[in-house]
């Protein structure tokens, strides 16, 4: 995720160059909302079982303001014995759920589904799970999950808001791989994460279907309806380069489009090989205040390429930023809310670097003004790997410290190890966790391992004090003072 040019920290960057409503069934206890733990968001998430993968259906009636219908269908296994199956849903009204094809009792508590199977389920047993409900896009009083743009909806789901559009294990520690069908009446066009698997005419409605190649956190999943462009490219060795934007702004934004090919092929120079199956940009009408790495489709504010005082190089520079993540954040998942620092550390570091071999902005004139800045973001946002709980919505965890506080130890580490060594460091790490989660201390261990250093008291000082340590090679940088007001 990126944050729009409307915040704070975007503007220094120029500057340097529904409720719930579920049915309730009886159960012999309390039913009680629980998660795995997650230090950030302690009720995310699920224990006991292991998604594999997800087959959800919406149908939409042409409205943005309705509810849509759907059907979450879930592949799991077992890991714990249960009696009992908690999913993360919120704002959507449930019909039913089966459970290993039998009817299940269920009950809503917090943004929870509790569901009661009619036989307790084993470990190591299949866990199928069939949820009719419907799927509500009205903001409610939570944040984000479907957003209404101007022709349709779209999904933004970063960090905890998949499970108000369907039930899930939402937590990006249980990635799994998804398959979306989406009806819509005629003249809108649906698009979702992952492959095309056709499309199919419904009477004045089309349906349209697509698969994720490789397994997807929840917070990444994507779907579309709108009165879209559906436009196609080729990007380095043969890659499928699938964009869509409104129907009416294709000739105004096809120069931006264009220039993704060239941005994909500078991020595999940099770390590798692309890891998924197709790349494209979302370009909605809708203001959210940020941009977002949904996986294989990154979504965009239509405003970011329309405003004549963005210039051309910080407009490319953030669409590099979303793309970074591809690898950062969506192949390569945090383990923990904790670890987001890696995700966007990294993303606003390939950003800073586009923008200073592309347009001479020097990396180290930006990095040298987050140190200035560096103790007093520790002090509002925690330090990076230890990121403050949120104070508001669940979006406030994206602070300045996981942007350039958190680009500013990789550069810390750059100047530690050595070019040569980071630039292996970046792509192994890609490489050795594709397709998977991890942590920070993988990554602690990692760089050790490629530099032949014990890195672990550097990154001790770097990721968890309160206070900025000394810069390698530059003992002349300074912190501001941390005002007490």
């Amino acid at each position: 995720m990126l944050l729009s040019s409307r915040t704070p920290r975007a503007a220094a960057l120029l500057a340097a160059g529904a409720s719930l409503a579920l049915v309730a069934a009886a159960a012999p206890r309390p039913a009680e909302p629980v998660g795995i733990g997650d230090r950030l968001f302690p009720h995310l998430g699920n224990p006991g079982y292991d998604v594999t993968d997800y087959d959800i259906s919406f149908t939409y009636h042409g409205a943005n303001d309705k509810p849509l219908d759907a059907v979450t269908r879930i592949n799991a296994r077992a890991t714990a014995p249960l009696d009992r199956i908690n999913l993360d849903f919120s704002h959507g009204k449930v019909r039913s759920v089966r459970v290993n094809g039998a009817p299940a009792q269920y009950t809503g508590k917090g943004e929870d589904l509790i569901v009661t199977p009619a036989a307790p389920v084993a470990p190591g047993q299949p866990l199928n799970i069939t949820v009719r409900h419907t799927s509500d896009p009205r903001p409610g009083k939570k944040e984000v999950g479907w957003v209404r743009t101007k022709d349709g909806l779209a999904m933004a789901n970063q960090a905890d808001a998949a499970h108000r559009v369907f039930p899930s294990n939402d937590h990006p520690s249980d990635k799994a791989y998804f398959t979306f069908r989406i009806t819509a009446p005629k003249g809108y066009t649906a698009v979702a994460n992952g492959l095309p698997l056709g499309k199919t005419p419904q009477g004045g409605a089309t349906k349209w279907a697509y698969r994720t190649a490789h397994p997807m956190a929840t917070e990444l999943a994507q779907v579309s309806i709108g009165r879209s462009a559906v436009l196609h490219q080729e990007g380095p060795d043969g890659l499928p380069v699938r964009d869509v934007v409104p129907a009416k702004d294709v000739k105004a934004l096809k120069p931006w489009l264009e220039k993704t090919p060239g941005q994909l092929a500078w991020m595999q120079e940099k770390v590798g090989s692309y890891p998924f199956e197709n790349y494209g940009v979302l370009i909605a009408e809708a203001s959210t205040g940020f941009e977002l790495e949904t996986q294989t489709l990154s979504l965009f504010e239509r405003e970011l390429f329309k405003r004549p005082e963005y210039p051309k190089w910080y407009v490319e520079s953030i669409m590099v930023h979303e793309l970074a993540h591809q690898w950062f954040g969506d192949s390569v998942s945090p383990r923990s809310w904790s670890d987001l620092w890696l995700n966007e550390g990294h993303a606003t570091w390939y950003e800073s670097l586009y923008a200073q071999e592309k347009a001479d902005k020097p990396m180290e004139k930006r990095m040298r003004a987050a140190y200035r800045a560096s103790d007093a973001m520790r002090a509002d946002g925690g330090p990076p790997a230890a990121p403050k709980a949120p104070t508001g919505g669940k979006i406030s965890i994206f602070r300045p410290v996981v942007y350039d506080g958190s680009a500013l130890v990789l550069y810390a580490l750059r100047q530690e190890i050595g070019a040569d060594a980071f630039q292996r460091l970046e792509r192994t790490w890609v490489a050795t966790h594709r397709d998977s989660t991890a942590t920070t201390d993988d990554f602690v261990r990692l760089a050790s391992q490629i530099s032949g250093q014990d890195l672990s008291g550097f990154f001790k000082d770097w990721l968890y004090a309160k206070k900025t340590p000394p810069m390698p090679g530059h003992p002349d940088w300074k912190s501001d003072p941390v005002s007490k007001h």
